[in-house]
């Protein structure tokens, strides 16, 4: 098929690929990519892919364990605000508390950035949050891909999506369910908020209230709707990791989507099941807003959101209280919620 213009020369910008502003967007990470670097990662962006040494790393009988993830309707809000500089720390926690569960250490990270229409310098905000999330998690940004695809996303939007590859040595793989009896204990540590579950009722619940997410928000004194509703996910990784080296805990379960009711059981034997006390902590400002606003049941809620809880881990009786003051001394708080029953 032709026309007029049939004959004038195209390039890949006419086509809506900037080439020149995707190398400067590599140019503004290189760094931020260097300063997430760690033992056993030795490559640089811009290669086919991206190496790790294990035993540089410092392992002797490894499993790798690998994982990914996205941020849903979160970055819906990360628009809607124009806030960019926190969603990859988001990013990075679904896909390295993740592996945390298993035992794992994250060592080495990749995202994929998709849009229609790149923009340096939202790019360098998203990627430095990744950067950011990487450095808490103690992994790598080893590389990444960024897409321009004209016409595949509404103007100022995108799409995340994360991978990790972690570490755990055999014999500290979790969950260690041969190891679970009744009784068992259940310490919690707190989320950060709805961390990156539930964004879909979140903004339906939002439209109801009436606020506009630059309004106060009504649970967070000093801060607007929206930048408290992006409060990043809590990573884990640092506080927990000794803990599950020194064979303190058997087993850990990541709260996300489904909530308590769905993500504890997951790390228990068919002969077990949770035992939760919902009284054993108060519900924060953010999830009582949400359920007020919303109208939501006490079971919706549980099933939605994290409740403010944002890790589980079974341990035994003895041990609950050393590893609570353990973390207590090193600025975490963590409590009980419930315990093992026979199923």
């Amino acid at each position: 098929m032709t026309g007029p213009d049939s004959k004038t020369p195209l390039t890949y910008r006419d086509a809506g690929v900037d080439i020149d502003e995707g190398d400067a967007l590599v140019d503004a990470i290189a760094p931020l990519a260097a300063s997430t670097k760690r033992p056993g990662a030795d490559g640089a962006l811009g290669g086919f892919g991206g190496l790790f040494d294990l035993k540089a790393a410092g392992f002797k009988d490894p499993v790798l364990v690998s994982g990914t993830d996205g941020v849903g309707t979160k970055l819906m809000l990360a628009f809607a605000t124009g806030r960019h500089e926190t969603i990859g720390i988001d990013l990075v926690a679904m896909c390295a508390n993740d592996v945390l569960a298993q035992g794992a250490e994250p060592l080495f990270f990749l995202d994929y950035f998709a849009t229609g229409k790149l923009d340096k310098g939202t790019g360098a905000k998203v990627v430095a949050g990744i950067a950011e999330g990487c450095r808490q998690a103690g992994c790598t940004l080893v590389g990444g891909e960024t897409a321009e695809m004209p016409g595949m996303y509404a103007p100022g939007h995108y799409d995340l999506a994360g991978f990790v590859v972690g570490g755990v040595e055999r014999e500290d793989i979790l969950p260690r369910m041969q190891d679970m009896k009744a009784g068992d204990l259940l310490v919690a540590m707190p989320s950060s908020g709805p961390h990156s579950n539930g964004y879909s009722l979140i903004r339906k619940i939002v439209e109801r209230s009436g606020l506009k997410l630059e309004d106060p928000a009504p649970f967070e004194p000093g801060k607007t709707l929206g930048e408290a509703l992006l409060a990043p996910t809590k990573i884990y990784v640092k506080a927990i990791l000794p803990l599950i080296r020194n064979k303190r805990i058997k087993g850990l379960a990541h709260i996300t989507g489904g909530g308590l009711t769905e993500n504890t059981p997951r790390m228990l034997p068919d002969h077990l099941v949770p035992k939760i006390d919902y009284k054993a902590w108060k519900l924060p400002p953010v999830f009582q807003w949400l359920q007020e606003t919303g109208a939501m049941s006490d079971e919706e809620m549980r099933r939605t959101f994290n409740c403010g809880v944002g890790l589980v881990m079974a341990v035994e009786p003895a041990v609950a209280m050393p590893l609570m003051e353990r973390l207590a001394n090193e600025g975490e708080d963590a409590f009980v919620i419930g315990e093992l029953v026979s199923a």
